[in-house]
């Protein structure tokens, strides 16, 4: 991880470039449909009773309603004080990830075909323009993996990017607790290289990868300690509420929460289990109805190409793990197993497509990483024709994405390319 990178081309210009266009296609029809949709019927009544004082959906942290009631309290309770904070979340996101990736990797071809696969990846672009907690969450974790992949590669900022990582972690638990399994990884990285490096003094020894000038016993404080205090810092607001405070203590609460969580078990129409994500087969339509003078449509889908080739991409990433020892390949593989393999264990009845976000994300990083390596080895025009095919595919989806107008009722069938998708 220590490579210079400063002699090689950062593609920071585009990685601006892209979040932009990415962030311009996300606004564009953000206000339609003009009322509340899909799960933002539970989570805007949830910030208007932060804005009057009171506590709803007590099953999550508060973080990410705060967020949306600050919104509305500054743009009006109103389409785009709901949701522009997601679109701005999207954006991020996709700049985030991008620059994790080049500090990861320095290979700017993969940074800027990541660029691309995810943005056109479908599912970035569809919660980027719903207000729900899941984009915020995802966010947050997307600015600890840029800081944290950041400080190993220019440790001389190191230990002020260790710390907002921290920081970054905190704040993604305290939107939503779908990112937890993966927040003790940046601190167990840390660890396994540091203990890989052999050092007499363990604990206290700042030599050696991953951040030379940082000790195992620093990083921890701030890869395991801050993201705690601030994840409970979160809470603070809650318990300081004038009219409805959180009543009992912390702890308390956090076993409320889980009980919350754990005590859904009403089947829904668009439940889907996680084989059912990796192959793309149990989209959701979060909406389809005649609403803002025309027959209109919101499905959250992946791209049908890029979600299979991402697939390949990742046991290519685990042979290249093993057999080059490419770091960057196996943080991915390692991210991405984590991320999924959570779901298949987790003990929540109920489960969406939309779960699969946060390894959605790494999956299109080792499809990247996987590119590069054509292009790499001189072959181009396999390394460029996926990202034109999944460009064209989001050109063709476009309308059930972006809630376009469509010409009849049943208009929606054009793109039903499976009858699981309906």
């Amino acid at each position: 991880m220590q490579q210079p990178h400063g002699q090689l081309r950062d593609p920071v210009g585009w990685t601006w470039i892209i979040a932009g266009a990415f962030l311009a296609l996300v606004l564009m029809r953000l206000n339609v449909p003009g009322h509340t949709f899909f799960d933002e019927v539970h989570y805007i009544p949830a910030a208007r009773a932060w804005l009057n004082g009171q506590l709803l959906n007590l099953e999550h942290p508060p973080l990410g309603k705060l967020i949306l009631a600050g919104s509305m309290h500054l743009l009006g309770d109103n389409v785009w004080g709901w949701r522009l904070p997601g679109a701005l979340a999207g954006a991020v996101t996709l700049f985030a990830a991008m620059r994790a990736l080049w500090f990861a990797s320095c290979r700017r071809f993969a940074t800027l075909a990541y660029g691309v696969l995810l943005a056109t990846g479908f599912m970035l672009f569809v919660q980027s323009r719903v207000a729900m907690l899941d984009m915020p969450m995802v966010t947050f974790f997307a600015v600890a993996l840029w800081q944290g992949s950041a400080a190993c590669r220019e440790p001389e900022t190191g230990r002020w990017r260790l710390a907002l990582c921290g920081v970054m972690l905190g704040l993604a638990l305290g939107t939503k607790w779908n990112v937890a399994p993966l927040l003790p990884l940046p601190g167990a990285a840390f660890f396994i290289w540091r203990l890989r490096a052999g050092r007499r003094r363990l604990l206290t020894s700042r030599r050696g990868l991953p951040v030379p000038g940082v000790s195992l016993r620093e990083a921890g404080v701030w890869l395991g300690v801050v993201p705690l205090i601030v994840y409970a810092a979160t809470f603070a607001p809650a318990f300081w509420l004038a009219s409805d405070p959180l009543q009992g203590d912390f702890w308390t609460h956090q076993m409320r929460m889980l009980a919350l969580q754990e005590s859904v078990t009403t089947p829904h129409n668009y439940q889907s289990v996680w084989w059912q994500w990796a192959l793309n087969l149990r989209p959701i339509w979060y909406m389809y109805e005649f609403t803002d003078g025309a027959q209109r449509g919101i499905l959250m889908l992946g791209n049908p190409l890029t979600m299979l080739l991402g697939l390949a991409a990742l046991a290519w990433c685990v042979w290249a793990a093993a057999v080059r020892a490419d770091r960057a390949a196996l943080a991915v593989v390692v991210l991405y197993a984590v991320g999924f393999g959570f779901w298949i264990v987790a003990a929540k009845p109920i489960q969406f497509f939309y779960h699969y976000l946060l390894p959605h994300c790494f999956l299109l990083a080792a499809l990247a990483l996987a590119l590069d390596a054509l292009w790499r080895h001189g072959r181009r025009w396999a390394a460029l024709l996926p990202l034109g095919a999944s460009m064209a595919l989001f050109a063709w989806f476009w309308p059930v994405l972006s809630a376009g107008p469509l010409a009849e009722r049943d208009g929606f069938q054009r793109w039903m390319w499976l009858a699981s998708w309906i």
